[in-house]
Order: C-alpha cells, then sequence, then structure tokens
C-alpha cells in the first residue's frame, strides 16, 4: 500500500519537524510545576491571615520506572527548561500523527479483514 500525495507531505513535514526538534537536543520529558509552601510555623506569615505562603519553587518531575520523581529547579532553571518540555511535547503529537497515517493506511488496505 503506498501513501497519497497527501500523505506523503504531511510524513515530510513531520519528519522535517522532528528532525528539527533531534537537531536541538532540546527535549525533556515530564513537567515544570510552581509550588508555595507553608511551614507551619506559628507567627510566620505563611500562617498570617490572609496567609502569604513560602515560595515559589520550581519542581521538575518525570515518570521514571513508573514512579514519579522529581527535582527542584531555580527560577531561571524553569524558564529554560519549559522549552525543553515543550518541544518533549511537540514530538509526541508528532508522531502520533505519523502512526495516524499508518493506521489509515492498514485501514485501507484492501487485504485487511475486517471483524464483525
Amino acid at each position: 500500500m503506498g501513501l497519497t500525495s497527501a500523505q506523503e507531505d504531511e510524513a515530510r513535514r513531520i519528519a522535517t519537524e522532528l528532525a528539527e526538534l533531534a537537531a536541538s537536543g532540546k527535549v525533556l520529558p515530564g513537567s515544570i510545576a510552581e509550588r508555595r509552601t507553608h511551614c507551619g510555623r506559628a507567627g510566620c506569615r505563611c500562617m498570617a491571615n490572609p496567609p502569604q505562603p513560602h515560595g515559589p519553587y520550581f519542581q521538575w518531575t518525570r515518570k521514571v520506572a513508573s514512579k514519579t520523581v522529581g527535582r527542584w529547579l531555580s527560577a531561571e532553571q524553569a524558564a529554560d527548561y519549559r522549552v525543553f518540555i515543550e518541544n518533549d511535547r511537540r514530538m509526541h503529537e508528532l508522531l502520533a500523527r505519523l502512526e495516524a497515517i499508518g493506521a489509515d493506511l492498514l485501514e485501507a488496505d484492501p487485504r485487511t479483514r475486517r471483524r464483525v
């Protein structure tokens, strides 16, 4: 089964963008969250009315062997690495589109038996 010209064009665009992401080397899985905390000490500003929590603190988290692991980042690091995480998400979107092209080809293949 061959690709249609539209599918070939889309696959080419996807490959070009994936190559650009790979060449940049700026890909990082996970997410960065901004956290504010309360220490609980009496008289601390975090316990005032209204409370003024400590922070912001930035935490990068990701999954390793089905477990969430994390690392604290400076505000500067968080700003720098957000682009890496956006690139990782974009890469996954592009791969999903490429997989959809393959699934469409398989479904359109007359040799594929359909289950009733």
